[in-house]
């Protein structure tokens, strides 16, 4: 017989027995749920005291947090004090470095000016004496041609005199002979026209005689025009070789000039030629020096430039530099303070 298929079983004794199993389930519920609250009350008094351990471990931490600030900021603060009194004790020692390095290229530098004024001034010297040997020479060579154009100046002024004396003398010859023929030539005129006159007094009548002595007084006068011509060319040539005479004197007096004058200049030329080669030298030695100067002037600012960035970029660092590289203060000891707390808390568990 199946309960199954019954329905009276189901008040029967199967449904007693299935009472009795819910009411064992019910009490072991009943004892489970009383089991799991006072597991519950247990483990929220466990929470409530390490809560207070926690607060308590918070206010340790964080005392502990604010000592080792001010210690961190204590040590903060002295390093920077010392690291700004190496700063300034290197700074100080590279500055008086600078200042040695500086006096130092100075000296060598004025060292370097005396020497080149020195070379400069001997050079000079030779350059003084060579010039003056030269002009010495130049001055005998110039002399020596001057005698020889003035000696052969002399040679042509006496001969030139000379051939104007014997001309002027046989011009003057010429001319008094000339004259004397004139003057006869005139008395002979003078006595034809006499002769001539007392024929035509004596006789109107036009004889060949008288018509001979007039042709002839006729060629006379012909010829005395001629003479007289001759010698007023003659007077002129004398003239002309007068005014040549003079204006060879004032030749003479002018190459005389001109020769003071090519003298002076001559001298005014060697001294301005001598004066050009001295200026020219030393302007050559002088921008010789000057670009000598500038190259040291040069590497001494390049030197001067290089320590100033040694003394404030170099090897000593500023205390600004300095601070963020200043060891930072580890907190891994009060973690580790607090674990055992926390472990000897979690031990009840």
């Amino acid at each position: 017989m199946g309960c199954s298929s019954s329905k009276v079983c189901l008040y029967g004794p199967c449904a007693g027995k299935r009472r009795e199993e819910g009411n064992k389930q019910h009490k072991e519920l009943s004892q489970e749920l009383l089991n799991l609250q006072g597991e519950l009350e247990t483990r929220r008094q466990t929470c409530d005291k390490l809560d207070r351990e926690r607060e308590e471990l918070e206010k340790n931490y964080q005392g502990v947090i604010q000592k080792l600030s001010e210690e961190h900021q204590t040590e903060l603060r002295e390093l920077e004090e010392r690291l700004q009194q190496l700063f300034t004790a290197e700074q100080e020692r590279l500055q008086q470095v600078l200042n040695d390095d500086l006096g130092k290229l100075q000296t060598q530098w004025q060292e370097q000016v005396e020497d080149i004024n020195s070379k400069h001034e001997t050079h000079k010297l030779g350059l003084i004496t060579s010039h003056t040997k030269k002009l010495e020479s130049l001055t005998e060579d110039y002399e020596q041609s001057l005698a020889e154009l003035t000696r052969s100046y002399e040679l042509e002024k006496h001969s030139l005199e000379e051939t104007f004396n014997q001309t002027q003398s046989q011009l003057q010859e010429q001319i008094s002979k000339l004259n004397e023929e004139n003057n006869s030539l005139k008395e002979k005129v003078k006595a034809k026209e006499q002769v001539t006159k007392t024929h035509v007094q004596q006789d109107q009548k036009i004889s060949p005689q008288s018509l001979y002595l007039e042709q002839e007084l006729e060629s006379l006068k012909a010829v005395l025009e001629i003479r007289n011509e001759k010698i007023h060319e003659q007077e002129k040539k004398l003239m002309k070789m007068e005014k040549l005479m003079e204006k060879h004197v004032e030749l003479d007096e002018k190459f005389n000039l001109v020769s003071q004058e090519n003298e002076d200049l001559k001298a005014r030329m060697d001294r301005h030629v001598a004066l050009s080669r001295q200026l020219s030298t030393e302007q050559a030695v002088l921008q010789q020096s000057l670009h000598k100067e500038s190259k040291v002037n040069k590497r001494l600012s390049m030197e001067n430039e290089e320590l100033l960035w040694k003394l404030h970029n170099g090897d000593v660092l500023s205390p600004k530099k300095t601070s963020p590289n200043s060891p930072t203060i580890s907190f891994q000891p009060s973690r580790n303070s607090v674990s055992p707390s926390s472990s000897h808390a979690t031990s009840p568990r």
